[in-house]
């Protein structure tokens, strides 16, 4: 995979005024590259991470701040480009008061034990992890494509040291 500046992210899209990334009117950054390639997958056209257009981090924080709703990473998977995303959620979080979701392929534990997806995660309010499974499926789950998909609070969750589920 061809690692981005931090100044830059490959973006697919944007949303605004969303409501399927999380709760409420969200901005929805969806950036390019996956590497679990779920069967099933909605998304498949961001598997590539050289799709969509790189853009800059102060560029889309602009747009963030312009729209003027809460912020969902989402993708492709946002823990492919760590760097880059940690420094867009540390500019969200230091200038505005708007919250954070992500969405990733990834399990929680599994980003606690890398430093550069860890310092992202502990920038987002709320993880939604794990690769979507087909076998899993279930249309009636808010916010998630599959049962084994978590939709987690991360500052309780690693406050008291373990998964804590945001109640929906």
């Amino acid at each position: 995979m061809t690692e981005l500046s931090t100044n830059n992210i490959r973006i697919l899209d944007i949303k605004y005024g969303t409501s399927v990334d999380g709760i409420g009117l969200r901005t929805s950054l969806y950036c390019a590259g996956c590497e679990n390639h779920c069967p099933g997958c909605h998304n498949p056209q961001s598997w590539d991470d050289q799709g969509g257009e790189p853009m800059s981090v102060e560029e889309l924080f602009r747009l963030i701040v312009d729209a003027d709703m809460n912020v969902t990473f989402t993708g492709g998977d946002p823990m492919l480009h760590p760097e880059g995303f940690t420094t867009l959620a540390r500019l969200i979080k230091e200038n505005t008061n708007k919250n954070i979701w992500c969405y990733t392929g990834y399990r929680f534990e599994d980003l606690m034990k890398h430093p550069q997806r860890k310092a992202l995660l502990t920038l987002c309010d709320v993880l939604v992890d794990s690769p979507f499974l087909e076998a899993e499926r279930d249309l009636s789950l808010p916010f998630r494509g599959s049962r084994n998909q978590r939709v987690i609070d991360v500052p309780a969750s690693l406050e008291s040291g373990e998964i804590k589920l945001l109640e929906l």
